[in-house]
């Protein structure tokens, strides 16, 4: 039977491609598994090779497993009743105001050999407050870092959730730049840690201004940790990690699925535009076209010939 509509094969192929279609995986492959010709390598280098790699993501491990994990120093620890109620800790914590210096205060915060002070600090069941004053630090008077978090029940969920509600910066006596950090929240019997808490949108922004003079500043924690409820010990319990949904990753994997999803839907309609003309041009009745011109001749002379006929 011959093909009435060449566009039944295109169609037919594009359908072929999208459902043979892979993503490229994204683990490489062995380098051994690739050439199978070449020589085996060095038992020694190899191991030795093992070594390295493992230790290189030993860290990156042992901090899903442990708390701390490549920060300098330990976490900051705010004592009510002579036990634990606040554990903060980050490898790195700096502050800029408007094109000034970046100023650092790691060492200052977290150092033991010179403990900031957290006499300020307050810890209930359902509010928490971590103030950090640095005392004068450069051109700034009287610094101090305040952090409140609130613990909330939540009916639908049936747990305790708690929330970082704001942080401020409090310096030259009666100056303060607040920022909402309500995006930095967990659940109550779990800490809270993400790479970057930064009033930076390229760090996702998670601090954000709440007005002028608080536009002026530049805010990030990296490594950031904080357990304000159910403290049972001096470490933290199992971290809640901060997610961004909209990474560039799952971007590029969404626009990617919608375009191969509009072909498909495309190809499909095709196909089924073309089965509907199919159905009409059988359903037409065969005309009969005589090529000879003595049989059109015959056909007319019989015609006329029925028609004479009583």
């Amino acid at each position: 039977m011959a093909v009435r509509h060449p566009k039944h094969c295109c169609i037919l192929l594009l359908l072929l491609a999208l459902l043979s279609f892979h993503p490229p995986s994204s683990c490489s492959l062995d380098p051994q598994q690739s050439d199978s010709g070449a020589a085996p390598p060095d038992r020694d280098a190899e191991d030795v090779a093992t070594k390295e790699l493992q230790s290189a993501d030993a860290p990156r491990r042992k901090l899903l497993q442990t708390s701390g994990a490549g920060v300098p120093f330990p976490p900051l620890k705010v004592l009510s009743n002579g036990k634990p109620c606040i554990l903060f800790q980050a490898r790195k914590l700096s502050l800029r105001y408007e094109r000034q210096k970046q100023v650092d205060l790691t060492e200052r915060a977290f150092s033991p050999h010179k403990a900031v002070d957290t006499t300020q600090s307050v810890c209930r069941q359902d509010k928490a407050t971590l103030v950090m004053m640095f005392g004068d630090v450069d051109d700034l008077k009287g610094l101090s870092i305040r952090l409140q978090l609130s613990n909330t029940f939540y009916e639908a969920s049936g747990r305790w959730w708690y929330s970082m509600d704001s942080l401020s910066l409090l310096y030259n006596v009666s100056e303060e730049a607040a920022f909402n950090a309500s995006e930095v929240y967990a659940p109550s019997s779990s800490s809270y840690h993400c790479v970057h808490v930064s009033s930076l949108e390229r760090h996702s922004g998670l601090l954000r201004p709440g007005g002028e003079r608080a536009r002026r500043w530049t805010v990030t924690f990296t490594d950031f940790q904080i357990q304000a409820f159910n403290v049972t010990s001096g470490r933290f319990s199992a971290a809640s990690d901060c997610t961004t949904f909209l990474t560039p990753a799952i971007l590029m994997g969404l626009v990617t699925s919608l375009i191969l999803l509009l072909v498909l839907a495309y190809a499909l309609h095709l196909l089924l535009h073309l089965k509907h003309i199919e159905r009409d041009d059988d359903s037409k009745a065969d005309v009969y076209f005589p090529q000879d011109p003595e049989q059109s001749e015959g056909c007319c002379v019989e015609s006329l010939a029925d028609k004479d006929t009583p």
